[in-house]
């Protein structure tokens, strides 16, 4: 020990290159350099070559990697994606050994390593070397819980599950419905799905160790008994892991995709309270033209004035310009390709939010008091939606037609619930302040 140069705790964070798990990231490692913990955050090129400005505090530095493609990867679908995951967990296994290895030499080792979802082979990595690893589970405890038990001696009730209306009761879990589960939960364990796969891993390496323990970003006022059902897991919550804008500090936080302007927060000021509809699904979902087609029309028929965040194709599309409403909505409300959602969400004006319900999203809209219309795409969405809706009650679930489709009208109707005048608007405002 004498001849370290820091003596220092020193962690390393390994996270997948996704926006989703940036920010989530940079608040846990702000909380531990608070600890007095000295922190590395490494992930590929293909997040670090798009991101603007890295923050800048003592005790945290960057180590990026090359992932083959470093931002430059075009997913024309959503199976095309293992491709990027491979090659992101091939050169960063490399990376990362060498990394841990060149640091135990220089003086200054990593004392533990913490990784995210889908970057189990991390925690192999630390194992090959004899460095203590963790978790960092940045989706809700629910929904660890519902993959654990899909993955261990619970997997018969996800069997046959296609009736709608058919209700599975797992252990200190509410009564879930088809419709509620993560997207994951009900592929083939054998199938060529990387993420089911990467899933599974990672629960029976959990379940290879002695006392396994996961950190989780969540609360205990939201998911008290979601945190402590499983028996052999100790999951600790150390959240909201967000951006600490909610703090007043602006300054720790990163974006991968640029905020070509911020005039949309004058919009905004000259705005009602509680009035402006906002609109957002996330960084990485893409949306159909027909669903922001149902969206646009369901505006137009509520009437209120909306902020509406719509993201660049990968092509530099503006896949606004396919609404065939366009010019009535600009009229009506504003649309922007990328915003600050917490600035948004802080907002007096923004009465209620039209989300993906994306993990980071909900989280930011329960710390600003927002009521949610829940429009869920995939993964954990449609269980976090099912939370929103019937267990915290501080939104809405819209509902999905028989041919599939969210329709306009039904847009609409959740617009209306959420409006300040209305009844419903009122008990989700009251939900929100009591978990606050």
């Amino acid at each position: 020990m004498n001849n370290l140069k820091n003596e220092k705790p020193h962690v390393l964070i390994a996270l997948f290159p996704g926006q989703g798990q940036i920010n989530p990231c940079l608040q846990f490692s702000k909380q531990l350099i608070n600890l007095g913990i000295e922190v590395t955050l490494t992930t590929s090129l293909s997040a670090f070559s798009k991101i603007k400005k890295l923050p800048n505090i003592d005790g945290l530095s960057f180590a990026p990697f090359s992932d083959g493609y470093d931002g430059k990867f075009q997913l024309s679908s959503v199976d095309d994606f293992h491709l990027f995951y491979s090659s992101v967990k091939s050169r960063g296994s490399k990376f990362i050994f060498n990394l841990i290895q060149s640091n135990a030499k220089n003086g200054t080792p990593f004392s533990h390593v913490i990784y995210t979802i889908i970057m189990e082979w991390v925690g192999l990595v630390a194992k090959k070397i004899n460095v203590p690893s963790t978790l960092f589970w940045i989706q809700p405890a629910t929904v660890f819980d519902v993959y654990y038990y899909r993955f261990t001696k619970y997997s018969n009730y996800f069997k046959n599950c296609t009736a709608k209306d058919k209700l599975i009761e797992l252990p200190g879990l509410p009564p879930l419905s088809p419709i509620d589960f993560p997207s994951f939960v009900f592929d083939d364990v054998e199938s060529t799905n990387w993420a089911v796969k990467s899933i599974k891993r990672q629960i029976e390496m959990l379940n290879s160790e002695e006392n396994p323990r996961v950190l989780v970003n969540t609360f205990d006022a939201l998911e008290f008994d979601a945190l402590r059902i499983l028996k052999h897991v100790t999951m600790v919550g150390i959240g909201p892991s967000i951006p600490s804008i909610f703090l007043n500090d602006d300054t720790f936080q990163a974006d991968m995709i640029e905020i070509s302007s911020k005039n949309y927060m004058d919009w905004l000021d000259s705005k009602d309270k509680g009035s402006v509809i906002y609109i957002a699904f996330g960084s990485y979902s893409e949306i159909s033209s027909q669903l922001m087609e149902e969206i646009g029309h369901g505006l137009l028929k509520c009437g209120r004035p909306f902020l509406w965040a719509i993201r660049e194709g990968q092509d530099g599309e503006k896949m606004e310009d396919k609404l065939s409403c366009k010019y009535e909505l600009e009229k009506q409300g504003k649309i922007v390709n990328w915003c600050s959602q917490v600035e948004v969400l802080k907002h007096p004006s923004i009465g209620c939010f039209l989300t993906h319900c994306g993990w980071n999203s909900t989280l930011e809209s329960i710390a600003s008091k927002v009521p949610m219309v829940a429009c869920p795409l995939w993964n954990d969405q449609v269980c976090n939606a099912k939370l929103i809706q019937d267990i915290w009650k501080n939104g809405v679930r819209v509902n999905v037609s028989e041919g599939g489709v969210v329709e306009r009208d039904e847009f609409n109707r959740m617009y209306h619930d959420c409006d300040g005048k209305r009844r419903r608007r009122g008990r989700i405002e009251k939900k929100c302040q009591e978990m606050e």
